[in-house]
């Protein structure tokens, strides 16, 4: 397994830095530009970066999630980690905590001997033993993996290449104004032209490379815990989010007292699935597994991606299961009812729409410019009207269902764009991303899962004022939510209201939206009953 994973970054590498070899290449036999000491400095920003970037994030995380790197993890993950470590050799890696409900765990680092590797209080709060050894063992396989190192390098290729495109742009532009040389700023135009390309082709080509660490990454916690079935059901808490903790486990490892087993919370990645009599309901995680493995939107995601869908990562540890002598965890068998491919099409339409009709309107008016002031009053009326359109379709402000996690996570009609307007009840467990200070999203738990609550105000710095000052009155609350429901890289609930000790809290995004638009409107009719008089 180790070899094939060498042999793939090898060969990622060796197609990332053939690339920039070409661009190079194409640099010095067709140009006489020079670049070499930018793409020299751009290489030296990236090294600087890499050595002190463990240190960097040591501070940021320090102060701005508040990670204790002092916290004593429990007994049983010590001793496995330090198992693991002494087996390959490795430093025990620096440990953080983050006193924060939501399942989640990372590494960074330099090497597999400076790791560090970060808990939150909600994987010790959901997850048992086996399956907090599964997270700990893929954490410290990208460790073992020097996967920060890898990761590291291959982000230089696109960073030339933008470096490149950047410089030749300009530099074409420079010499086009105080020359006759068409030839060479040609050139220059064509290899910046290529270099942005080819930029765009290494971004995927690393994402694709750190979608297949985490496959490895996957694989080696399978060796070292040899438990298939623990890093499934950690996944789907993780991953999938799963509301209830085994208290009766949590007893037993002598964690519950220290870390609490009331607030169980989830980040950026969740999903459902619901316990029954202390077991995971399988069908629940079928239901929540299909919007990613038949809707259109989910391929997309993952391509765009640095994780794989968990869906198809629960698929593949499932094809390791006989291995191990275990039956696979999760078998998804469901037939597709339809393609969805229509209702993709249909909300891409939807979002260009108005794009299109924005761009077509000035050229309509060049054309006929003799009555350009009523085609431009025209078109922005019909501009303003597929606005109003495409805010009724992604924000639909009638027909709020009451629901639960689980019902909305088994919903595949759902994207960034198509939305279900709902209300759900449950308590705000912490902040959307762990331990941030400076983040303003929950995350809400009912009896079935646990949501990603999009908190969205019309500023920005409104949203970071109540991150600061306010969100943490919500904590431990009991809360209604009304929004809408949407499916993206992530699911979430775009908040329209939170009602709080019977006082409704509003987003006014939504009507801030609408009042744009009346203005839009309006100042387009008056545009054109002015071409007209």
């Amino acid at each position: 397994m180790r070899k094939n994973l060498l042999a793939i970054s090898l060969l990622t590498m060796g197609c990332l830095y053939g690339i920039l070899a070409i661009v190079i290449i194409l640099l010095f036999f067709l140009l006489d530009l020079p670049i070499s000491y930018g793409i020299l400095l751009s290489l030296v920003i990236v090294i600087i970066q890499f050595l002190i970037a463990p240190n960097v994030n040591d501070f940021v995380f320090k102060h701005f999630y508040k990670v204790d790197f002092n916290y004593d993890i429990p007994d049983y993950l010590k001793q496995f980690i330090n198992e693991i470590c002494t087996k390959y050799n490795m430093n025990y890696p620096k440990i953080g905590f983050i006193n924060d409900g939501s399942p989640n765990a990372f590494t960074y680092g330099r090497t597999k001997n400076d790791a560090r590797v970060v808990f939150t209080k909600g994987i010790f709060d959901l997850l048992t033993e086996e399956e907090v050894k599964t997270v700990a063992a893929h954490e410290i396989g990208h460790a073992k993996h020097y996967d920060m190192l890898f990761m590291t390098v291959a982000q230089i290729v696109p960073l030339v290449l933008y470096y490149i495109y950047e410089i030749l742009l300009g530099n074409n532009t420079r010499r086009s104004s105080r020359s006759n040389d068409n030839d060479s700023a040609d050139y220059s135009a064509i290899v910046g032209l290529i270099a942005y390309v080819l930029y765009i082709i290494s971004q995927y080509i690393i994402l694709w490379l750190s979608r297949t660490r985490e496959y490895y990454a996957d694989r080696f916690a399978i060796e070292e815990t040899k438990d298939p079935t623990a890093l499934s059901t950690a996944l789907i808490k993780i991953g999938f989010g799963l509301a209830v903790g085994n208290k009766e486990e949590k007893s037993k490892t002598g964690t519950g007292n220290a870390l609490g087993i009331s607030n169980a919370k989830f980040s950026k990645g969740m999903a459902i699935a619901s316990y029954n009599n202390g077991g995971v309901t399988k069908q629940n995680v079928v239901n929540a597994m299909k919007w990613e493995q038949w809707n259109v939107w989910a391929k997309w995601n993952e391509l765009n991606s640095t994780h794989p869908l968990i869906s198809n990562r629960l698929l593949t540890i499932s094809e390791q299961c006989e291995e191990f002598g275990q039956a696979p965890y999760i078998v998804f068998d469901e037939q597709k009812p339809e393609s969805y491919v229509d209702d993709f099409i249909k909300e891409i339409l939807i979002s260009i729409i108005p794009f299109i009709i924005l761009m077509a309107t000035p050229i309509v008016a060049a054309i006929y410019s003799e009555i350009a002031g009523l085609v431009i009053g025209i078109g922005g009326i019909i501009f303003t009207i597929s606005l109003f359109k495409q805010l009724d379709y992604t924000h639909r402000n009638s027909g709020y269902i009451e629901t639960n996690v689980s019902e909305l996570m088994s919903e595949v009609k759902v994207s960034h764009i198509t939305s279900i307007p709902c209300i759900l009840e449950g308590e705000i467990i912490g902040r959307g991303n762990p331990g941030c200070i400076f983040n303003e999203d929950f995350v809400i738990k009912d009896e079935t899962g646990i949501m990603f609550l999009d908190y969205n105000q019309p500023l920005h710095i409104i949203e970071k004022i109540f991150a600061i000052f306010k969100s943490q009155e919500y904590f431990n609350k009991k809360v209604k939510v009304q929004g809408w429901f949407r499916r993206g890289v992530v699911p979430y609930i775009e908040v329209r209201s939170i009602e709080i000790d019977g006082v409704v809290k509003k987003c006014h995004t939504y009507t801030t939206t609408k009042v744009v638009y009346g203005i839009l409107m309006a100042i387009f009719i008056g545009l054109l009953f002015m071409s007209v008089l």
